[in-house]
């Protein structure tokens, strides 16, 4: 009889700590409010999308990932943004669903500097399929059995739905050059910062990981009324630590764009300092706008079949640009 045993970095159905970390777009250039808060409402309109993420297809560990968000930008009251996140992990049938409403508000500084302050409170919660698992006691090698129930107290204590609250916190300073036409903006966030309890145990305690991160922008024109994008975010979730530098060039309506993601903590000896490039386009219409990227693996992971995205973002008439007065204001 073959016996299948799934081998697990312990989730937090356990009374062992996990590192949960959380789920990070290649595509967050576009829609940046999955990093941070701040960027509600930071195109002055409205608009609203979808990302798909497909990680890992030509692994048991193949993840799943959706991000849907809604933002719009009202003049004297702030940005206030509506997202949904849904990750599903295809093996294990791990699943985790969480809902944000996140509000920003807009701070003009000398010299035609703005600071973005923001709050975000979601709601989350994370199921699991205990039936998948396998415990050591439930296996028999020498008649080659499995017994259908453990003597795992944790395991079979464990719920399988949990929900929790969670509170995040970020801000961006921004600074919008009319005379060069040049985009510079820089920010910071903080996620989990109520670090929710996400054991799957009855009276358990798991806190998840603060997640940090620091990021910055610069865009200038070139050869006529095209961009370039210049973008580096640092990011850290326990000892786990993250560094992307990226460039996307822009071609009246078609982007092009590289990143370069490394792992700079190198937790282990087998760590790679590179661990993927990142490949990027887009299509960019009046109201519409496409992306699709593939993230190249270059650790010795295996055969992965990298990483897809794919987004859609839908940007309504801009709301600013309608009132003159308010167009000369964020001059």
């Amino acid at each position: 009889m073959k016996i299948k045993i799934l081998v697990l970095i312990i989730i937090s159905s356990f009374s062992l700590k996990v590192n949960a970390q959380d789920p990070i777009f290649t595509q967050y250039q576009l829609v940046p409010e999955t990093m941070n808060p701040g960027f509600s409402g930071f195109e002055d309109a409205t608009y609203f999308g979808l990302i798909h993420r497909t990680q890992w297809p030509s692994l048991n560990l193949r993840i799943d990932t959706e991000y849907a968000f809604f933002n719009t930008w009202f003049e004297n009251i702030g940005g206030i943004g509506i997202s949904i996140l849904n990750q599903h992990e295809n093996n294990t049938s791990y699943n985790h669903l969480q809902g944000n409403v996140n509000y920003s508000y807009h701070v003009k500084l000398a010299n035609d500097w703005y600071f973005r302050p923001a709050v975000e409170f979601g709601f989350g919660t994370k199921s699991f399929n205990f039936s998948n698992l396998v415990l050591a006691d439930q296996i028999n090698i020498n008649s080659e059995t499995i017994n259908p129930i453990s003597s795992d107290v944790y395991a079979m204590n464990a719920n399988r739905n949990i929900g929790f609250f969670d509170f995040n916190a970020g801000f961006v300073f921004d600074k919008k050059n009319t005379r060069n036409d040049t985009d510079l903006w820089l920010g910071a966030s903080i996620k989990h910062l109520n670090k929710p309890n996400i054991s799957f145990v009855e009276n358990g305690n798991v806190p998840l990981d603060i997640f940090y991160s620091i990021h910055a922008n610069y865009r200038f024109p070139y050869f006529d009324y095209n961009d370039i994008l210049l973008s580096v975010n640092y990011m850290q979730q326990s000892q786990y630590n993250r560094l992307d530098i990226g460039a996307t060039a822009k071609l009246e309506k078609f982007m092009l764009g590289a990143m370069a993601v490394t792992n700079p903590a190198k937790n282990s000896l087998n760590s790679h300092l590179l661990t993927s490039i990142n490949a990027f386009i887009g299509l960019e219409f009046e109201q519409l706008r496409f992306g699709f990227s593939y993230d190249l693996n270059t650790s010795n992971i295996g055969r992965t079949d990298g990483v897809y995205e794919l987004s859609i973002t839908y940007l309504a008439g801009c709301l600013v640009c309608r009132n003159p007065a308010n167009l000369e204001r964020r001059k």
